[in-house]
């Protein structure tokens, strides 16, 4: 579990970085900046509700607020 949330993360900092590749090679010329970036959206939307769901059935605890 905590390797599959690991290799979401790292795609998320891989779209995260190809988006700024993108921004400084295209100037604006092409839309694959805002593909990337919607990549990026999508990848952590879709790891913030795995993560929720996986602590509604039990894969995960949560250790909770201790300050």
């Amino acid at each position: 579990m905590h390797v599959f949330i690991g290799l979401a993360f790292l795609a998320i900092i891989v779209s995260l970085a190809v988006a700024f590749f993108y921004l400084m090679r295209d100037k604006g010329t092409s839309n694959k900046t805002v593909n990337a970036l919607t990549l990026r959206v999508g990848l952590s939307i879709a790891l913030l509700a795995f993560v929720l769901f996986a602590n509604y059935m039990g894969w995960i605890h949560s250790s909770g607020f201790r300050p």
